[in-house]
């Protein structure tokens, strides 16, 4: 049995808090370095699911203007919105309206509106220019009319977002005990969808038939989520069924291991359920990064997470089916 299996098998994931990871290391140099931030995250991936990172080198600037521009966008009447409605758009891009989608069957819908895009480039290149794939990763995206600055506002945080998804790899394969460009080839057009979020505020007592998201994993290889500062909504579930708050701390950004990878690792990294309860009686704003594969990624396990006492558990899926199966039963399209 390998030693990540086994430290698999051993996993303690009735966790009580998240651990905070700082990523200085995340570029060095120096291969020992590199192996303990692995090893550290590879500690939060089989035990919680969840970790923050800090140091992550994204500028406060960039986020700052990715949620101005969206809470202009959500402060616009709902016809106009609804003018981009995800229903009546190609490739699950645009805007999702209050109750329009329900991540858990026991809620009766989830109290958040939010709009959803993914690559495309700043500027138009020529067509020998383009990503490989680009039709299909990119230009199905619709944009809101009459918001001067909007796109390039989040298309900038989504940038810097995806850059570090993307130095975050070579982590997760060492943490694997895999190569570190062992992903290099199967993300050089990942399927990477942003979402901005906005909850309105509720109060009284959290009732679990509507609330901000209900409990649920995401469906990606990992998520990459900026909280609004001050206001508690993320929560995460333990092997106790306890849900365990996940606060906003200044300077971090929330990471989470989503269903893809936990299929690739044969669930070796946990996907953690969880959900998003505004109590608060203030507004919520948040940002997620559902970083994926390539499409047509084979999500087959990975031998270092396959062992006799630990056989394959999955059916073998590309990565596109697997996300637009489990995007159809969530909007219902």
């Amino acid at each position: 049995m390998s030693l990540l299996v086994e430290a698999a098998g051993n996993a303690d994931t009735n966790f009580s808090h998240i651990p905070i990871i700082d990523l200085s290391d995340i570029s060095s140099s120096d291969a020992s370095r590199r192996r303990a931030l692995a090893d550290a995250i590879r500690d939060a991936c089989i035990n919680v699911g969840f970790l923050y990172i800090k140091n992550h080198g994204i500028p406060e600037s960039l986020l700052e203007d990715a949620l101005n521009a969206s809470k202009d966008f959500f402060s616009q009447p709902v016809e106009k919105k609804m003018e981009i409605d995800i229903r009546n758009t190609p490739n699950f891009k645009g805007y999702t309206a209050l109750l329009s989608s329900n991540n858990d069957p026991e809620n009766a819908g989830d109290m958040h509106e939010g709009f959803e895009f993914g690559w495309e480039e700043l500027e138009a290149k020529a067509s020998d220019e383009k990503r490989a794939n680009d039709g299909a990763m990119a230009g199905a995206n619709v944009w809101p009319k009459d918001l001067p600055g909007f796109r390039e506002n989040v298309l900038g945080y989504y940038y810097a977002a995806v850059n570090l998804g993307k130095n975050l790899f070579p982590l997760f394969a060492l943490a694997l005990d895999l190569p570190e460009d062992f992903f290099d080839d199967k993300t050089k057009n990942s399927a990477d969808i942003m979402r901005v979020l906005h909850y309105p505020p509720q109060t009284g007592p959290v009732d679990n038939r509507v609330i901000g998201i209900g409990a649920h994993t995401d469906f990606e290889c990992f998520t990459i989520l900026w909280q609004e500062p001050g206001i508690q909504a993320l929560q995460v579930l333990n092997t106790q069924k306890q849900w365990i708050d996940a606060p906003p701390i200044p300077g971090t950004l929330v990471v989470n291991i989503g269903d893809q990878l936990a299929r690739w690792t044969n669930d070796v990294f946990k996907s953690t359920v969880h959900r998003a309860v505004n109590r608060t009686g203030v507004r919520r704003y948040s940002i997620p990064l559902f970083f994926g594969t390539d499409y047509d990624v084979r999500l087959e396990p990975i031998l270092s997470c396959v062992s006799p006492e630990r056989p394959p558990k999955y059916e073998v899926v590309t990565a596109g089916d697997y996300v637009k199966e489990r995007l159809k039963a969530t909007y219902g399209h």
